[in-house]
C-alpha cells in the first residue's frame, strides 16, 4: 500500500546512521522492509533513553498524522542494523486514509504494534540492575529476533557490546563482562556478534 502512494520511495541506511533527529519536520511515514531501527528519546541532561526497536514490517514516523498538522520529530531514529525501508509523504498517506477506510486500519494496526514494543522496551529499562536489564533485552530480541535452532534461538542480528550498551544505557566495559558472566553459566552462546540464548525458560528463571 505504502508503495503505491504518491511520492513512496525506497531507502537504504547504514548501520548506525541516523535517520531523523528531534526536532526534524515530521514530513513521512516509514516501512521497515529489512533490519532493525532504534528509536530514543534525547533529554536535557544528555541522557539517550532507547523507547524501541523496531523490527521488519513495522510502521514509525507517524507523528504528523496524529497530530493533523505540521510537527516536529521529538525521536531520534537510527538505524541499528543495516535497513531497508519504504517511505511515502505524510499527504500522500492521509489522502490515502480519507479515500479508503481500510487504509486507516492498516495503520492503525501498525501503530498498535509500534505501542506495544515502547511499552515492552519501557518495562526493560525499569530494572534498576543491569544484569536483570540486559537479560530482559536479550528476551525482547530473542521474541522479536529470534531465529529457533537446535542449540537455541539465535537474535538474527549482529549486535556489538557497544550498541547492546547504548540501547539499555550502560557501558560496553560492563555489557562484556554481564555476556561472558551468562556465556560462562552456559546460558548463551556468541560468534561473530550474534548471540545464541541456548534456554529462554532457563534464563528468565535464573535471573527474575
Amino acid at each position: 500500500m505504502i508503495r503505491s502512494l504518491d511520492g513512496a520511495s525506497s531507502q537504504l541506511v547504514e548501520r548506525s546512521k541516523t535517520i531523523f533527529f528531534p526536532g526534524d519536520p515530521a514530513e513521512k511515514v516509514y516501512l521497515i522492509r529489512r533490519g532493525a531501527v532504534r528509536l530514543s528519546r534525547v533529554y536535557e541532561s544528555g541522557e539517550e533513553i532507547t523507547v524501541a526497536l523496531l523490527r521488519e514490517n513495522s510502521l514509525f514516523g507517524v507523528l504528523s498524522l496524529l497530530t493533523g498538522h505540521r510537527a516536529d520529530r521529538f525521536y531520534h531514529a537510527v538505524a541499528f542494523t543495516k535497513v531497508e525501508m519504504l517511505t511515502a509523504p505524510a499527504a500522500s498517506v492521509k489522502q490515502a486514509i480519507e479515500q479508503e477506510t481500510t487504509v486507516g486500519l492498516l495503520l492503525l494496526q501498525g501503530l498498535s504494534s509500534r505501542i506495544l514494543q515502547t511499552e515492552t522496551m519501557i518495562e526493560t529499562l525499569t530494572h534498576r540492575d543491569m544484569s536483570s536489564r540486559l537479560v530482559s533485552f536479550l528476551l525482547v530480541l530473542c521474541r522479536d529476533f529470534g531465529v529457533p535452532g537446535d542449540s537455541g534461538i539465535t537474535i538474527d542480528l549482529r549486535l556489538s557490546h557497544q550498541a547492546i550498551a547504548e540501547a539499555i544505557g550502560s557501558t560496553r566495559v560492563t555489557i562484556t563482562r554481564l555476556l561472558g558472566d551468562l556465556r560462562n553459566a552456559g546460558l548463551v552462546q556468541i560468534y561473530r556478534k550474534k548471540i545464541t540464548v541456548l534456554d529462554p525458560i532457563a534464563l528468565a528463571k535464573q535471573f527474575n
